[in-house]
C-alpha cells in the first residue's frame, strides 16, 4: 500500500510539473503533440484541438511532448520557431508550477495542523545552554546571525553548519523580548559537539511569540515560508554536494523516497486518517519542492540546461547550433542516468545493507 501511495505522489508531482509546460505552451501558440498520464502503451486515448491526450498502462509520471521541441520543425507553432522568451517561460513553468503545487498543499497543511516555531522544548542539565542560560518556551530566532523561520530550519542550520569548540550566539525570543544568548559546544563520548537543547519539530495553532491565534495571512505567511525552508535546503544539499560538506552516500532516489514515505505513513498511523493525509501532503511539499529546485540546475537535459541555452540566445540574439545543443543534452542524459543508477544501488545498500 505504501508503494501505491508513493507512486500517486510521484505522479501528482510530475503531472503538475508537465501541466504547467503544457498551458504555458498552449498560451504561446505551441503545438503540443501529446499530453500524457502515466508512461508505456496508452489506455485511453483521444485527439482534442490538434492534441492527443493519453491515459497510458502505468501510473508513473505523465510528459507533453512539443512540436519541434528536440528536432528542427519549420512549422510555424512549433517550439523553435517561437520567440526566446516565450520558450524560456514554457520551460521554466514545470519548476515553477512545482512550487506552486507545495504552496498550495501547504496552505492545507498549515491551516489544518499549524506550523512549527523553533521553540526549546528541552534544556539539558549541566549542559551549555542551561549554563548559557536558555529556557524552555524560548524561541530562536537566528543561528550566529542566520535567521530562522521554523523548527526545521534550525536542524538544517546544524547540518550545514556543524558545531565545534567555537561559540554559538542564539537570538531568542522570550515574551515578546529578543536577545543574544552564547553557548559553546562541548563534545559527547560519541565525539559530537553538542549544546544541551531540544528544538520544536511539531505543529502548533498558535503563535508561539504572540499567543495570537492564526487567521489567513498568518497561513498564507507560514506556508511560503514552509517552500522557503523547502527550497533553501535543497540548495544547499547541491552547494554541500559541490563542496564535499554533503556526501555522495547522503544521496536518495525513488527506492529511499518509498521508504521515507513507508516510514512517515507508519509512524501517523495510529493517529486517525488525518494525520496520515497530512503526512502525505507533507511528503509531496518536500519533494515537489525538491523537484522544483532539481529541475532548475544548469545541468544538460533538465529544465535548468535548457534555460542555459535559451539565455545564451536571449543574450546573443541567435540560437546555439541545435545539433550541439542536442549532443549537450543526449550526454547530459546519459550522465543523469548513470547518475539514477548509483543513487538506487546507494538506496538499497542503505536500506538492505
Amino acid at each position: 500500500m505504501n508503494i501505491i501511495i508513493a507512486i500517486l505522489i510521484f505522479s501528482l508531482i510530475i503531472i503538475i510539473h508537465e501541466l504547467g509546460h503544457f498551458l504555458l505552451a498552449k498560451k504561446n501558440g505551441i503545438t503540443v503533440v501529446e499530453f500524457s498520464v502515466g508512461m508505456g502503451p496508452r489506455l485511453i486515448s483521444f485527439v482534442k484541438k490538434g492534441t492527443r491526450y493519453s491515459w497510458k498502462l502505468f501510473p508513473v509520471g505523465g510528459s507533453c511532448m512539443m512540436l519541434g521541441e528536440d528536432e528542427e520543425n519549420d512549422d510555424p507553432n512549433s517550439f523553435g520557431k517561437k520567440g526566446v522568451w516565450a520558450r524560456i517561460s514554457v520551460i521554466a513553468a514545470g519548476p515553477i508550477f512545482n512550487f506552486i503545487l507545495a504552496f498550495v498543499l501547504s496552505m492545507i497543511v498549515v491551516g489544518k495542523v499549524g506550523y512549527d516555531p523553533a521553540m526549546i522544548v528541552q534544556v539539558g542539565e549541566n549542559t551549555p545552554a542551561e549554563e548559557a542560560g536558555l529556557q524552555q518556551g524560548d524561541v530562536i530566532v537566528a543561528m550566529n546571525g542566520s535567521h530562522v523561520d521554523n523548527g526545521r530550519e534550525v536542524s538544517f542550520y546544524l547540518f550545514f553548519h556543524p558545531t565545534s569548540e567555537k561559540d554559538v550566539t542564539l537570538t531568542i525570543n522570550r515574551d515578546g523580548k529578543e536577545m543574544d544568548i552564547t553557548m559553546t559546544p562541548v563534545k559527547n563520548e560519541a565525539g559530537e559537539y553538542k549544546m544541551g537543547f531540544v528544538s520544536n519539530l511539531g505543529r502548533t495553532k498558535t503563535i508561539a511569540t504572540t499567543g495570537k491565534s492564526m487567521n489567513a495571512f498568518d497561513v498564507i505567511k507560514y506556508s511560503a515560508i514552509e517552500v522557503k525552508c523547502w527550497i533553501g535546503s535543497a540548495i544547499q544539499s547541491v552547494g554541500g554536494l559541490i563542496t564535499g560538506r554533503v556526501s555522495t552516500n547522503d544521496l536518495g532516489g525513488p527506492v529511499a523516497i518509498v521508504d521515507m514515505i513507508g516510514d512517515g505513513i507508519d509512524s501517523t498511523k495510529s493517529e486517525g486518517t488525518t494525520a496520515v493525509l497530512m503526512q502525505i501532503f507533507y511528503m509531496s511539499i518536500l519533494l515537489s519542492a525538491n523537484l522544483g529546485v532539481m529541475n532548475l540546475l544548469p545541468l544538460p537535459a533538465l529544465d535548468g540546461g535548457r534555460l542555459v541555452f535559451l539565455l545564451i540566445e536571449a543574450v546573443r540574439g541567435k540560437p546555439v547550433d541545435p545539433k550541439k545543443e542536442g549532443f549537450v543534452h543526449m550526454v547530459g542524459l546519459m550522465l543523469l542516468m548513470l547518475l539514477m543508477v548509483f543513487v538506487m544501488f546507494n538506496d538499497v545498500r542503505r536500506i538492505f545493507g
